[in-house]
């Protein structure tokens, strides 16, 4: 691993991809013997409000990809009524190129598991569900096993969390989804939830005044979660030594964070790393360079819907900073796709097309037609038969749907526009080889007035 001291993958094999069937699983017990839920411990002993101010005051930011801080969302909550309220966890993971919190719940579960605990306490949420993607049959698996090895350990149940009984009671949930990729924004994870199809709700109101059930809701990431108890456990000035300060006035990116590095590289896996890391040490010291000998092209930092950086990026530094010094969206899940020099953008365009259009929810008029659109013109001009109309009528589709173009309910559509806008920008040449010159062929047509025409 790139760091010294692992914190995520502290149990978990430096070597972890092989047969489901051989895999090392982190028992209750295993966990229990290596530290595991003494930070749920301490924080028992904690007012909530102080657990709360202590993730806050970490700058603990969202590893799910809008990176929004962690502690801030808590506070959000409005106070208990005596009524339910809700943690969600958001395991769906459908980002292509993005497979970190698979690692967490292949392995150490109860990582995640005390997580949920420690924000339950903090947030004085008495229910859990957790969502898991369709697709991660295996996972759901194990994850269910270590829930219930919580439950008879006394985590979870009537019995007060740790088995106190004068803490808060929590019941914790697996809920499996369906294979679609709009249930990861937080409002169709909760549609899905409740039973319903998994469409983006308009916000406000947010989860935290009102969400599964109309009742409070914080809707949180797999590995957010996971790294809420080591910085209980270890406290605020050890988690600000890891990681990066903000090279230009935003918020510092503190904290390790887990890349899964996918493409055209000698080892791709995940690794764990200080946030800060340029793409290019990721790349050529832990991944062992770039497959078959080949130069650098591009990548996409965070999954699909960051966009992507070009070739003149590849010292970019895998922070929250990327967003604004580098052209995309943002950091996102931090799992980037590396391209060789032999990568034909125009057909990776195409595909990253395709996807978003397949996947729209088709709520909004502006994201279900444009994504259809930018797919047909993608697809016309990877062909050789667009114009040099069709590359400007593509960029003006993207930059005009979305919600930074207040046309549509949920990102979707944004990830689509950050993601096409950025490959034509940066890799606008090899488009342009593929289009012909738009020209238009006047031919004269005689007026003919109603009364002319013959009957």
């Amino acid at each position: 691993m790139p760091v010294t001291q692992p914190i995520l993958t502290k149990r978990i094999p430096t070597s972890p991809w092989g047969d489901p069937k051989t895999r090392k699983i982190v028992s209750i017990d295993e966990y229990m013997a290596t530290g595991g839920y003494q930070a749920l411990e301490k924080s028992l002993d904690m007012k909530p409000a102080d657990v709360v101010s202590l993730i806050k005051d970490a700058n603990l930011r969202g590893r799910g990809g809008a990176g929004f801080s962690c502690g801030l969302k808590w506070s959000f909550l409005p106070p208990p009524d005596g009524g339910r309220r809700y943690l969600c966890v958001n395991c769906d993971e459908a980002e292509p190129g993005t497979f970190k919190d698979r690692l967490l719940c292949d392995y150490d579960p109860h990582l995640i598991l005390e997580g949920i605990a420690i924000a339950c306490h903090a947030c004085q949420l008495d229910t859990a569900y957790f969502f898991i993607r369709g697709e991660y049959h295996h996972q759901a698996k194990v994850v269910e096993k270590a829930i219930q090895e919580a439950y008879a350990k006394g985590i979870f149940g009537k019995q007060g969390l740790l088995n106190r009984k004068s803490t808060f009671a929590v019941e914790c949930y697996l809920h499996r989804g369906a294979g679609a990729y709009i249930c990861g924004e937080e409002t169709g994870l909760l549609e899905a939830i409740e039973g319903r199809r998994g469409w983006p709700r308009l916000k406000p109101p947010f989860p935290a005044v009102k969400g599964l059930f109309g009742r409070p809701t914080i809707v949180n990431n797999v590995e957010t979660l996971a790294s809420v108890g080591p910085i209980v456990e270890h406290g605020l000035a050890w988690w600000k030594s890891l990681g990066c300060e903000s090279s230009i006035g935003g918020a510092p990116s503190y904290g390790h964070k887990l890349m899964g590095v996918s493409g055209h590289v000698n080892r791709p896996g995940v690794y764990e790393c200080d946030l800060g890391i340029p793409l290019r040490e990721l790349v050529d010291k832990y991944c062992g360079g770039m497959r078959g000998g080949k130069k650098f092209k591009g990548a996409i930092a965070g999954g699909v819907s960051m966009g992507i950086l070009g070739t003149d990026q590849f010292d970019a530094g895998m922070d929250f900073d990327i967003g604004r010094k580098f052209d995309v969206m943002g950091l996102g899940t931090a799992c980037p796709t590396v391209f060789d020099e032999d990568t034909d953008m125009v057909a990776v365009a195409r595909n990253i097309a395709r996807f978003f259009k397949n996947e729209s929810c088709g709520q909004c008029t502006p994201c279900r037609e444009g994504a259809g659109w930018i797919y047909k013109l993608i697809s016309r001009i990877e062909t050789g038969d667009g114009t040099t109309k069709d590359l400007d009528l593509l960029l003006e589709i993207a930059g005009s749907m979305g919600l930074t173009a207040g046309t549509t309910i949920c990102g979707l559509a944004d990830g689509n526009n950050w993601a096409i806008r950025t490959i034509v920008n940066k890799f606008r040449g090899e488009f342009e080889a593929r289009v012909r010159p738009y020209s238009v062929a006047v031919t004269p047509v005689a007026l003919k007035l109603p009364h002319m025409v013959a009957r």
